[in-house]
Formats: C-alpha cells, sequence, structure tokens
C-alpha cells in the first residue's frame, strides 16, 4: 500500500482554530496529530499581579461560550484559597447559573454543530432546509439557557454579576419563576431530544478510557465534589498535580495533559454520565435507558445522546432550585485574602476545569494555574483518531478524513479555552 496523508487544514464546527495530520504507511498509522495552531492568549499571566477579586471577571473571558465554568472554579478556589466556603440559597444559585450553561452550550453543539454528522448536511446552515424545526428547537433551548445565565449573571455572555462570596445582587424570586413556563418547556423539549438523539444511527465504536470526573455524595457534579476515575482514582482538589500532569508537544499551542505514569484519560459528557449515572433523578436514568445508553457509556459517537441526557438533567434541576428558592438576606458573604493557595474544579460543559491560584495576604494573585477540559483531552482525542483510522483504513480519502473530522467533534473542542501557553526559547547569539 501506498504512503497516505490525511489532513484537515481548518477543522469545521469546533470552537477555536485547529487542523488534523494522518500519516499512514503501508497500511500502518505512523503519525496522529489534532494540529492546535491558535495563538495562546497567556490567561494565567495576565492574572499575576492583579486583585484576588478580579479572578472570576478575567476568567470568564476566556470563552463566550463557557464563561460560568471558568467563574465558578475561579471562585471556589480563591474562596478556598480564603477559607470560606458559601452554601444555602448562594449555593443554589450557583448551580442554577450552571444548569443555564450547561443548556446553551450542549443545544449548540447537539443541534447546529454535532447534528449535521448524523444527517449527512456539511453544516446547520444546508441541515436547515429540511429540518428547521428540528433547528429552531435547538435555538429555543439555548435561548432557554442563556435567560438564566441573563438573570443571574448580568447578561448572557461573560456575565458580571458572579463574585466572590455570592453575588453583587440575587435575584427576587418573582425573577426566577417568570422563566418557569419556559423552562418547563424545555424540559418537555429535552426529553423528545434525547428520543431523538438515541434514535441516530452510531457506528460500532468503543474505547476502554480512563474516565475522569467529579463525583458528590448527594448530586450529579457541577460546582463541587472530588475527582474520580474509572480505575480508582479519589482525591481531592489540592491533589491533582500529584495526579495529572501537563506537558508541551510541537504541534499544539495549548498544553497536552496525562496521568502520571498511565497515560490518557477522558473527561467530559461520557465521563460524568458513566461515574454519575445514579446520582441522576429517575426520571432523566429512564429516558437514558430508553434511548439506548447503558448506565456506562464509552462509545464517543453517542456523546450527543449524553449531552441531551444532561439537558434534560439541567432543566429538570433548574426548576427544581427554582421551586424552592427564597431570596437570601445577603447576595455574597464576606471574603477576606489571606497568602493562600486555593484549589477547585468544577465540571465545565465540556469536562473537568481545574484553577489554582497562590495569593499574598494583601489579595494580590502570585501565581495562576489553569488547566481547560479540551486540553486534558487533546491526547484521547489523537488515540481516537488512530483508531478510526486503523478502523476504516479502506476507505477512500474523502470519507477517512470525514470520518475523523466526526470523531474530533465529538468532543466538542473548545480550542480557544485550551491555548493559554507557549513555552518560548530564545537563543540569543550576539548583538540584541
Amino acid at each position: 500500500m501506498a504512503r497516505r496523508t490525511i489532513k484537515v487544514e481548518q477543522i469545521a464546527r469546533v470552537e477555536g482554530e485547529g487542523a488534523l495530520h494522518v500519516d499512514v504507511n503501508d497500511g500502518r498509522v505512523e503519525r496522529v496529530e489534532l494540529n492546535i495552531f491558535e495563538p495562546p492568549r497567556f490567561f494565567e499571566a495576565f492574572l499575576r499581579g492583579r486583585d484576588f477579586s478580579e479572578a472570576p471577571d478575567i476568567t470568564a473571558r476566556i470563552c463566550g461560550i463557557c464563561p460560568v465554568a471558568y467563574q465558578m472554579s475561579a471562585v471556589h478556589a480563591m474562596e478556598a484559597a480564603c477559607g470560606i466556603s458559601v452554601g444555602g440559597a448562594l449555593r443554589e444559585l450557583r448551580r442554577l447559573l450552571y444548569c443555564g450553561e450547561w443548556i446553551e452550550s450542549h443545544a449548540l453543539h447537539v443541534y447546529l454543530l454535532h447534528a449535521p454528522d448524523f444527517l449527512g448536511y456539511p453544516g446547520a446552515v444546508e441541515m436547515a432546509q429540511e429540518h428547521g424545526s428540528l433547528l429552531q428547537q435547538g435555538l429555543r433551548l439555548k435561548k432557554a439557557g442563556n435567560a438564566i445565565i441573563s438573570i443571574l449573571g448580568g447578561r448572557e455572555v461573560h456575565p458580571i454579576n458572579v463574585r466572590l462570596g455570592g453575588f453583587y445582587r440575587a435575584p427576587r424570586r418573582s425573577e426566577l419563576m417568570a422563566l418557569r413556563d419556559e423552562l418547563s418547556w424545555g424540559r418537555d423539549a429535552a426529553f423528545d431530544a434525547v428520543r431523538w438523539a438515541g434514535e441516530l444511527v452510531f457506528p460500532e465504536f468503543e474505547r476502554d478510557y480512563e474516565f475522569v470526573a467529579l463525583r458528590h455524595p448527594t448530586e450529579y457534579p457541577m460546582n463541587e465534589g472530588r475527582i474520580v476515575s474509572s480505575r480508582g482514582v479519589d482525591i481531592d482538589y489540592y491533589e491533582f498535580s500529584r495526579v495529572f500532569e501537563e506537558f508541551q508537544v510541537a504541534h499544539s499551542t495549548a498544553l497536552h495533559s496525562r496521568m502520571r505514569g498511565q497515560g490518557a484519560y477522558l473527561v467530559g459528557p461520557l465521563a460524568r454520565y458513566s461515574l454519575n449515572f445514579d446520582r441522576l433523578p429517575g426520571s432523566v436514568q429512564s429516558a437514558a435507558l430508553t434511548a439506548g445508553l447503558d448506565q456506562e457509556c464509552r462509545n464517543p459517537f453517542k456523546s450527543i445522546i449524553v449531552r441531551a441526557v444532561e439537558i434534560l438533567f439541567a432543566f429538570e434541576e433548574a426548576l427544581r432550585i427554582i421551586d424552592c428558592y427564597e431570596q437570601p438576606e445577603e447576595s455574597a458573604v464576606p471574603v477576606t485574602p489571606r497568602a493562600s493557595v486555593g484549589e477547585w474544579a468544577t465540571e465545565a460543559p465540556r469536562g473537568l476545569l481545574y484553577h489554582r491560584y497562590e495569593t499574598s495576604s494583601n489579595g494580590s494573585i502570585l501565581e495562576a494555574k489553569i488547566i481547560p477540559p479540551t486540553s486534558q483531552n487533546q491526547p484521547s482525542i489523537e488515540d481516537d483518531l488512530r483508531t478510526v483510522v486503523e478502523g476504516n483504513i479502506a476507505l477512500e480519502d474523502d470519507e477517512l478524513r470525514s470520518r475523523c473530522e466526526r470523531s474530533i467533534r465529538n468532543y466538542d473542542p473548545c480550542i480557544s479555552c485550551a491555548t493559554h501557553f507557549l513555552k518560548l526559547n530564545i537563543n540569543r547569539r550576539g548583538g540584541v
């Protein structure tokens, strides 16, 4: 067999700038690279020297699709550094804010970015000609999620109402109850979405991932929980760097991650669902099983079903929180800086998001470390691509290229989130 090169210069229907390069020689895969070439944005460096209270607003600018995840991780990590925790209605409001983000982010991916792969269209615009009502449903679901974020966060993108200790302003009960009718519609529509996704045709493809996600004693995890894996990891946030490490590869402006001494792992909806199925409400469990999922899912192409399940859960959870909500007397608890280190992880739509901050006694940020889910998933994406190519080596280049792109979109990668760092070596030889 001749040498083959499968290239995609610009991967479509993902957030950010990435490419694909696969070399095959005599039927053997020699090289697989997810080339992330988007310029790094150095958010950790931007944070150094800023006041600890600024971290939520600065980190929210990392992503316009999942700003809540960055705010929540920053808030919790800073509060851990300051030795406080937030409970009661304020804790519930944070969880509600996260529901809004899961809904809008998952709906965007399921309907506009991922569905065309299964229905045979190059994009959502072409798909709209025959599936207009489906796209309208997806856009309405996304709008419902945005409405939650707008009320709690002050605006839909890059919320400005989040602060250390709580919120600048807590909503009135009447404001949240005004969302109820649309959220009830969303819950019903999400049941339909799970059913619809379960009827799609999926490749026979499974991987023996090591799943990594948060796990909470009583809740499906969003803001809190221990970091666990399908192979026995069970750690607190401050132990993250003992188990996981980042490393640089030449073909990516985003750092890769691996488990020390072991290799790739998977974060995201599949990991969350598989490690926390028993934490879902009974109605959501039933919908997932009826759609053809087991209690664990190792087929990444079925992530579209799992995201639909999480949309359904987020609507159920949002309605529960709103029905029980009573406006707190204070919208935030006091937070006093101290010389300390704070670490935390929350569950962004795309998976585990880890933050670590070192602060001085006057609240200045000395060091910041942010490890996004897409950065953590890069080695698994490349492993998936290798398996896809090896299993479909007889396909023509165009079809094989399409399979590879589909495999990448299973992850809903947020490439801009991941490009935080670039190692730069400068060799000066005389002069300036």
